[in-house]
């Protein structure tokens, strides 16, 4: 199987150990297992200490299992399988669900996953462009124009990466009916929801609109605990059971450690995602002031997550603009061209404060310095 290099992945690998402002980190401000304590009342050491480390439940212990189903309205424990982060999620649904001279119609930009793995699997991929005059939300005339009887999945995330958009309860509800209406079955990458600039965050899941969704789901973005690479899939029982087989080629299971402290946080998320939503909130602001003083960006402020694309109104490739921002400031963000959406950049502010404050002042006076 050959498959497209993973253009964000491979720059992120490349230079997020090397600078001095990153603000091309797409996870909330990590926390500490002395955080992570802190905020749910302890880690239940004695718990862990007798913990034998054998595989474990294949599917995600009991106590996950139920742990990630409350974050749902109307799903159950036996619905979920837990994966090796949801970037594993996705891979795993995608081997579940595709077959060569399928289509799948993606709404993009997105992270390259959703585009990249059905075409490695032999898909025909139709990519819906999200606009900026249309506040980066789909078209659904557009998206059921796309639609053919060989449609086997509409992709999306939700809220998106890299705009930070939101599609609303109705948007949802307008994808289903056109999947519905073709047989079609509609996965949704959900890892930023939990944080938003309004509410608790967590608003209708795919998996509780629609019994073909696919619901991809992780401790990562929303939760602040990458370090765990711990994701889950919510999906129908043809799917789950076709996920099954292909984990046992890949991962077999997740970490009996991982799922214990995931369960441990989940059962107290609430405290999590107010802390988490709260550095979200606070830092906005500071992206709000940066466009406003720096004339030539131009943007679509972010409804949800933490992650926002600026189109910085200057004739050089991105990627040329991103080296010479960190050669000369130390300053790391992404370059659009990572998601074909060039002219534009990808900022992260889910980043302590101490770091986003300075790089983006950083950021404002290297782009008013560039040639018009």
């Amino acid at each position: 199987m050959k498959i497209d290099p993973f253009k964000v992945e491979i720059w992120m690998n490349a230079h997020e150990t090397a600078c001095r402002y990153n603000l091309a980190e797409t996870c909330v401000d990590s926390l500490t297992l002395g955080e992570l304590a802190a905020l749910t009342g302890g880690l239940e050491l004695e718990t862990l200490t007798n913990v034998k480390l054998t595989y474990g439940a294949i599917e995600g212990s009991a106590r996950l299992r139920a742990a990630i189903a409350a974050l749902y309205t109307s799903r159950t424990p036996e619905e979920v399988l837990v994966t090796h982060g949801a970037i594993g999620a996705n891979a795993l649904a995608y081997a579940a669900l595709v077959d060569p001279g399928d289509e799948v119609v993606a709404i993009t930009p997105a992270y390259q996953q959703h585009v990249s793995i059905p075409r490695s699997l032999g898909a025909e991929v139709k990519e819906l462009r999200l606009r900026a005059e249309d506040g980066y939300l789909p078209d659904l005339g557009a998206l059921s124009a796309l639609m053919t009887p060989k449609t086997r999945l509409i992709s999306l995330t939700n809220p998106n990466n890299p705009t930070g958009s939101v599609i609303d309860p109705a948007g949802l509800e307008g994808i289903v009916k056109i999947a519905a209406a073709h047989g079609a079955m509609v996965l949704c990458d959900e890892v930023y929801r939990g944080v938003d600039q309004a509410s608790d965050g967590l608003g209708p899941s795919i998996a509780d609109l629609y019994d073909q969704g696919v619901a991809i789901g992780g401790m990562s973005k929303a939760f602040a605990l990458a370090g765990l690479r711990l994701g889950w899939i919510i999906a129908p029982p043809q799917v789950r059971e076709q996920v099954m087989i292909h984990r046992d080629y890949t991962t077999i299971s997740v970490g009996m450690i991982d799922d214990h402290l995931a369960a441990v946080a989940l059962e107290r998320r609430e405290a999590i995602l107010a802390r988490n939503r709260a550095i979200v909130r606070a830092n906005l602001p500071l992206l709000d002031a940066f466009v406003a003083e720096t004339p030539q960006v131009r943007w679509v402020r972010p409804a949800g997550g933490n992650v926002a694309l600026l189109d910085y109104g200057r004739p050089i490739p991105s990627e040329i603009l991103c080296r010479r921002l960190l050669e000369d400031t130390g300053v790391l963000v992404v370059p659009g061209s990572c998601f074909d959406m060039e002219g534009t950049i990808r900022v992260g502010f889910g980043n302590p404060m101490s770091a986003l404050k300075p790089g983006l002042q950083a950021l404002s006076a290297f782009l008013q310095h560039l040639p018009g």
